[in-house]
């Protein structure tokens, strides 16, 4: 697989290539969001371990910078302390998915978003009223902030398909959060998967080994040899 860094319109962002990548080829593409304090490198390990041969990955790097420690930045899709998304970022963030998927000649439909902690709100936040270009959700320890601010971004076709994972012991996101996340979504007419682990703010490999198959049966990979 092969790493390439970009300079985009409005966010920077990591690319990863298959195995064999052919240009002329469309790959189905994984959108993944980092957390907050973290950047574009934090999700790009995880595409190997889902599939190395059939999707293009695309990773942006949140441009909110802040000092994490001494001469350590670290990045978020928000200000330290901010109460809500700044609507400023969630157009940056449709810039970019514009770009990424006009660069690597993905239609809407063979996208998958997902996200760590805050991109997993972030996750929720741009992809759940957009059906037509992502066709799966993925929420990795992270939950909205407003469930009733959120309603009012619901499509009428509520059939996309969102997996959902949290731990137990996360001391940065309650589980709770994700719980009464799922609940909302399935009064709203969504059908979740929904799995808790014994573990705080992580993506474990128990996650992981639940999480791939349910990609590659949302969006199947590439076939191209």
């Amino acid at each position: 697989m092969e790493t390439v860094q970009h300079h985009g319109e409005s966010l920077a962002y990591l690319t990863i290539h298959p195995n064999n990548y052919r240009q002329e080829e469309s790959y189905p593409l994984i959108i993944l969001l980092h957390g907050f304090g973290a950047n574009m490198h934090d999700l790009a390990s995880l595409a190997p371990a889902i599939d190395q041969a059939g999707y293009v990955y695309a990773c942006p790097n949140a441009p909110v910078a802040f000092q994490i420690g001494p001469g350590m930045v670290g990045y978020g899709w928000g200000a330290p302390g901010a109460t809500e998304d700044p609507s400023s970022v969630v157009g940056m963030l449709w810039t970019f998915f514009d770009e990424v998927m006009e660069k690597y000649q993905v239609p809407p439909g063979q996208v998958i978003l997902g996200g760590f902690s805050q991109g997993a709100r972030m996750t929720y936040r741009c992809g759940l009223g957009r059906p037509d270009v992502f066709a799966g959700l993925i929420a990795l320890s992270g939950a909205p902030r407003d469930l009733e601010d959120l309603r009012g971004r619901l499509p009428a076709e509520r059939m996309q398909p969102i997996f959902v994972a949290h731990g137990t012991d996360d001391p940065m996101s309650p589980v709770e959060r994700a719980r009464s996340t799922v609940a909302f979504l399935k009064t709203e007419g969504y059908s979740p998967v929904y799995n808790e682990y014994p573990m705080g703010h992580e993506i474990s490999p128990e996650v992981l080994a639940d999480l791939v198959p349910w990609i590659r049966t949302v969006l199947p990979p590439s076939q191209v040899i």
